[in-house]
């Protein structure tokens, strides 16, 4: 059977995702971050199947979504996107460091995957710790810095109206850039990485992750089933069911979970 906890981890909301007669084991550890304007339980059919491998998931809420809602409208949450990104890697170490306090979680066995937002906090949070085993990005982008200034350039479309002063750009830039997996290749350590991506997304175009994908390709050639990218020609902003099944099989494959008995 699997067990569905509601918890605080460190006053973060969490859903805790695990098989019933191993909660209490130490077991290996999935994060699953959620996309903007979604929440923790938007992404349970993800953490049922990673559960019924063997996985212990947490599924944390993101700041100022689903239990931690501060009232903001989509337009002062967009304002807030890079922040709320960056404050989500940081969460996931205190996450991190929580549950292996308890003794529940295998270190050398820790999978991040998120859909969107939480495909681009995957690819910063790869850039922050080395103690990521495997991850997966849906819909994500490893080049924060890229995709930063294109996100401007879209508003400044949308928006001519819009007052950006350049130092406030230029500044936020700077602050990104220690989290850009483009800008900081190295970080990655050839670590087990997927990336899924609808060929017609027009909300994260799959181009910044494309690119990098083929930038670092010739760094697995000796591990090439470590690095991989799927592109739907199908799809747009949202994983295909066949997209699930590969981010099951990815952690199923690079983490190979040991079912404890008891």
């Amino acid at each position: 059977m699997i067990n569905i906890k509601n918890e605080k981890i460190a006053d973060i909301p969490v859903l805790h995702m695990n098989k019933e007669e191993l909660f209490e084991k130490k077991q290996p550890l999935i994060f699953f971050i959620h996309g903007f304007m979604s929440a923790k339980e938007h992404n349970l059919h993800y953490a049922y199947l990673l559960a019924e491998k063997g996985f212990r998931v947490i599924l944390p809420d993101v700041i100022h979504h689903g239990e931690r809602e501060s009232g903001y409208s989509e337009k002062e949450l967009s304002s807030r996107f890079w922040k709320m990104i960056v404050q989500t890697i940081h969460e996931l170490n205190i996450l991190k460091e929580e549950l292996v306090s308890r003794h529940l979680v295998q270190t050398d066995k820790i999978g991040v995957v998120g859909t969107s937002m939480g495909g681009i906090v995957t690819n910063g949070a790869l850039a922050a710790y080395d103690w990521i085993s495997a991850a997966v990005s849906l819909m994500g982008n490893p080049a924060y810095v890229r995709f930063a200034e294109y996100q401007v350039e879209q508003m400044k479309k949308i928006l001519p109206e819009l007052d950006l002063k350049e130092t406030d750009v230029q500044e936020q830039l700077e602050l990104l850039k220690p989290y850009d997996l483009s800008l900081n290749p190295d970080r990655l350590q050839n670590r087990p990485l997927m990336f899924w991506h609808g060929a017609k997304d027009g909300v994260v175009p799959h181009k910044f992750a494309y690119d990098f994908y083929q930038h670092i390709k010739s760094n697995y050639e000796s591990e090439p089933d470590y690095l991989m990218f799927n592109l739907d020609e199908k799809a747009g902003h949202k994983v295909s069911r066949s997209g699930v099944l590969q981010t099951v099989e990815w952690f199923d494959k690079h983490l190979q979970p040991t079912i404890q008995k008891v």
